[in-house]
């Protein structure tokens, strides 16, 4: 395989970059698609043009438009990439063919192409007749890149029946940057401030460079003075950025439903029974709203820790969830150029629902990463639980529960319970309670008999904490980055 070096311009991405450039080079006849997908602003689009400018190539863009007009405009694109002059193609199935008359060895890029297939349902069709071993790509070293943001389109591409299922030698994902990443991204030192900031944004790549000009908060004290010059500006694109988010998805209809269903999740409402009580559903009604949402990867299902078939919801665009614990309520004051007032009726509810929330899953997410001498070994499943306490007839909620990979007919082996709070120092009580957890447990069958107890904050702890009790805070959270 040919090296390729990452552009500077380029941050992180490693992964990413090592499968593209795989994919790109490499020497094998059977290499000729890929699929490249992730919601919109996560840097698809820069990523790939970085690639083509570094191995060389062909590279398009769809927009949403007719079929005559895409192929007018991809008839101009393919003749300048040539030397010039025009082609007037008068199907997709004679502008594939020249593509691959004129690009025979190189890489070809085609972006959104959603926007396509909608013009041009039958195009997967097309390609992969191009690609059979009978088909005018016979005999080509091209390499094919389809790329979409519309990810229930892009997710059909491989699926089932589709004309294109079992001939992409590449599936890439582009994410938004993981929290640590995000932080360098940013420039933020502070771990708390870190925190905060990217419960807002998340890793979303667009959100500091195009959406507020690299504007970012200089400390703790400017953060609040930082929301209201940028999400809550409705001069700034990052004010109306959820909503949009919602509506490009092509599958998504009757919006309203839909906010309804992610307003319910923000609310701690995150089982199917509790979001269809909450928006005043039933619960049969609401199964298509959250398919949809789950094939868009705006949502996510997280099964329960300690409960067999039971899981939640979650959103998975920490925008959304501020959208729609503080935002959506204060539409009208924000509109009306009030945001100094929406703030500070907000502020309380962000964070009890958007930052506690946001720093537990912060924390499961370290969890997971976590070395195996955090935990005893690598951990197998992390996930937040639920346990019953009959003697008390209450339910106990585990934030961050490790268990160990199941080994058929032992008992399923527990490395961690842990608590988060990010507001509240974390006193003996904390643990008290997962000592509790840690008991009930046994009982059930689990094997607790090397679980090692955790305290998460992002406030600090108690001075007379038990010392075999492992304390995380934001600091340790952030190390690579502040250290």
């Amino acid at each position: 395989m040919k090296s390729v070096l990452k552009p500077a311009h380029v941050f992180d991405r490693e992964r990413e970059w090592a499968g593209l450039v795989r994919f790109a080079t490499s020497p094998s006849a059977d290499v000729r698609l890929g699929i490249v997908s992730g919601r919109r602003r996560q840097g698809k689009t820069f990523l790939l043009d970085a690639l083509v400018r570094e191995v060389g190539g062909f590279f398009f863009t769809a927009t949403d438009e007719t079929e005559v007009e895409a192929l007018a405009r991809f008839g101009r694109a393919l003749a300048a990439h040539t030397g010039g002059g025009r082609y007037a193609f008068a199907d997709w199935h004679e502008a594939l063919e020249r593509l691959f008359i004129d690009v025979p060895d190189g890489l070809i890029v085609i972006d959104e192409f959603p926007y396509l297939i909608k013009a041009s349902p039958s195009l997967p069709s097309l390609i992969q007749f191009a690609l059979d071993p009978r088909g005018y790509a016979r005999g080509k070293k091209s390499r094919l890149l389809l790329c979409g943001s519309a990810l229930g389109v892009m997710g059909r591409l491989l699926a089932g029946n589709a004309p294109l299922r079992g001939r992409a030698s590449l599936e890439l994902v582009v994410r938004p940057l993981d929290y640590q990443a995000a932080a360098r991204f940013w420039g933020i030192t502070d771990p708390r401030l870190a925190v905060l900031v990217h419960s807002i944004v998340g890793g979303t790549p667009a959100y500091r460079r195009e959406f507020v000009a690299g504007d970012a908060p200089e400390s703790m004290d400017d953060f609040d003075d930082w929301v209201l010059r940028t999400v809550l500006n409705p001069q700034i694109p990052l004010f109306r950025e959820a909503r949009y988010l919602l509506a490009e998805e092509a599958d998504i209809r009757d919006t309203a439903v839909y906010h309804a269903v992610l307003g319910a999740i923000a609310s701690g409402n995150a089982t199917r029974g509790g979001i269809a009580n909450h928006i005043g559903r039933k619960s049969p009604d609401i199964g298509h709203p959250l398919a949809v949402l789950e094939d868009s990867q705006l949502i996510t299902r997280e099964a329960d820790a300690f409960r067999k078939g039971q899981s939640v919801f979650r959103i998975c665009e920490p925008l959304i969830v501020f959208y729609e614990a503080v935002m959506r309520r204060e539409w009208t004051r924000l509109e009306r150029g009030q945001p100094e007032a929406a703030w500070r009726n907000s502020r309380a509810t962000f964070l009890s629902q958007v930052v506690g929330p946001h720093f537990e899953a912060v924390c499961r997410e370290w969890a997971l990463s976590a070395e195996a001498d955090v935990f005893g070994e690598l951990p197998g499943t992390v996930a937040a639980g639920t346990v019953a306490d009959p003697h008390n007839r209450t339910q106990i909620q585990v934030d961050v529960a490790v268990l160990a990979q199941e080994e058929h007919g032992e008992r399923r082996r527990v490395l961690s319970l842990g608590e988060v709070k990010w507001d509240k120092v974390m006193t003996g009580k904390h643990v008290e309670r997962l000592r509790r957890v840690r008991d009930l447990l046994s009982v059930k069958g689990y094997d607790t008999s090397e679980t090692v107890l955790a305290c998460y904050s992002g406030a600090g702890f108690q001075a007379e904490l038990p010392g075999d009790v492992r304390l995380v805070g934001v600091e340790e959270l952030y190390a690579p980055v502040t250290s």
